[in-house]
């Protein structure tokens, strides 16, 4: 950006003041201010201070961070109660929306072309890397601090391979022409953070024009996704990205099981999280749809074993990547491998945070049993939410990880019709059976 404009810079602090600016002009609602989407609003713009008081004051960002992401589960937990979902336009026309997004898409890709990417996307491009060469990809170092404990799975680098071998050609010719150097991998780790928050804009577009009906709201979530904050302070971070991508094309594809079930499998092969989704989807679908489903995650599941396979040397080195990758550290109790909140108490404290997440996991799959679209996606957000209490890697920072799952269950408008498919086909069939077997009339049956 420093190229077009000389002497362009924006800090977090600035660019947490001019976007709040913003937001607030384009979705608050100055004519109800004791409306629900004013109190949405309020509750998304109050985490982004505790992701920039957490680097300066640990102690007072983390709580902050869990006293927001508090609220925000307990307003996810109350989605599907609140069953006036009256529309609520913007204050900006749609052709207005559609410039500011542009205009903020434009702004944070310039600010991921111009800063040095995460180590953690660095190393995800020399797994695609390896992966295209067909070799041992299990010495790649992590890199240091506690945002490389974020080791990405097997369908970020799979995903990423495509990019790869482009962006290799691009600077091949970038240094034939102007005889300088140029780092392929830094390009490659900032085309794919690129295309990730491309991939959660175009889903969110086609969720509010498939399933919410109308592709104004689509843009109204792109355009708040955009403006968030928190978006831009992790823009580059492609771990945090690409699953929440995955999430949303799966709730635009949930109308097919075995695609949806896809979808699924790639996220829970790009991070850990979306593996505690899964109990919900596969009640979601029943019976019937279970086994698509199911079937689906199966076969995503053996393509990424088999890229493993591909890349791994011996056996050890096989299970090296998928044991030996899982972060087990999780799991301990002590306190030596957290940070942040968890660092400053005891680790026993964890446990019934621990147990309270799996009774809200059971009770979100099993309740209500027959689910619709709106249980589906209120339901999915809050437990992402919820891990953010008792992950000890700092725990709560992890925004991109359901903001936009968020902001579906903020924008999205009465569901109650959208059934998983199976069942929805059974009650149009029923439907129409009794009117194909009225009795003939007399005339008829002279005839």
């Amino acid at each position: 950006m420093d190229i077009i404009l000389r002497g362009y810079s924006v800090n977090e602090p600035t660019w947490f003041y001019l976007s709040l600016l913003l937001i607030i002009a384009v979705f608050f609602r100055f004519g109800r201010l004791w409306s629900l989407r004013n109190l949405d609003l309020i509750l998304l713009l109050s985490i982004s201070p505790g992701l920039l008081i957490v680097r300066e004051l640990p102690d007072l960002g983390y709580s902050i961070l869990f006293a927001t992401t508090g609220l925000i589960l307990l307003r996810l937990m109350f989605d599907c109660l609140l069953r006036r979902r009256p529309r609520m336009e913007q204050n900006l026309t749609p052709a207005g929306m559609l410039f500011l997004s542009i205009a903020a898409f434009w702004f944070l890709m310039a600010k991921v072309a111009t800063e040095p990417p995460p180590q953690s996307t660095v190393n995800t491009v020399r797994q695609a890397d390896n992966l295209l060469k067909m070799e041992d990809a299990s010495k790649i170092s992590s890199g240091q601090g506690d945002e490389e404990k974020l080791t990405a799975g097997p369908t970020t680098s799979l995903l990423t391979a495509p990019v790869v071998p482009l962006t290799s050609a691009v600077t091949a010719n970038a240094i034939e022409e102007n005889q300088d150097s140029v780092d392929a991998e830094i390009i490659a780790a900032r085309t794919v953070a690129i295309l990730a928050h491309a991939a959660v804009i175009c889903g969110l577009l086609f969720l509010g024009r498939n399933q919410f009906g109308d592709i104004k709201i689509g843009l109204s979530m792109a355009t708040l996704y955009l403006l968030l904050p928190c978006t831009a302070y992790d823009v580059g971070k492609v771990n945090h990205v690409l699953p929440a991508a995955l999430l949303i094309w799966s709730l635009v594809a949930y109308r097919k099981p075995m695609i949806a079930g896809g979808l699924m499998g790639l996220a829970c092969g790009a991070m850990f999280f979306p593996v505690f989704l899964l109990p919900l989807w596969a009640t979601f679908y029943g019976k019937r749809g279970v086994l698509r489903f199911g079937l689906g995650l199966l076969i995503v599941g053996a393509v990424l074993l088999g890229t493993l396979v591909m890349t791994s040397a011996d056996a050890h080195s096989f299970t090296l990547k998928t044991i030996g990758s899982i972060d087990w550290s999780i799991l301990n109790f002590q306190g030596s491998e957290a940070s942040g909140f968890w660092s400053q108490h005891p680790g026993e404290y964890r446990l019934p945070v621990i147990v309270a997440f799996a009774i809200l996991v059971i009770a979100l799959t099993i309740w209500p049993r027959k689910k619709t679209l709106e249980h589906l996606i209120s339901h999915s957000a809050a437990v992402i939410v919820a891990i953010q209490f008792w992950y000890p890697h700092q725990g709560g920072v992890y925004l991109l990880w359901y903001i936009p799952l968020v902001l579906a269950a903020v924008f999205r408008p009465r569901l109650s019709k959208h059934k998983p498919p199976q069942l929805q086909e059974a009650e149009e069939k029923q439907q129409v059976e009794p009117v194909l077997e009225t009795p003939a009339e007399p005339s008829e049956l002279l005839l």
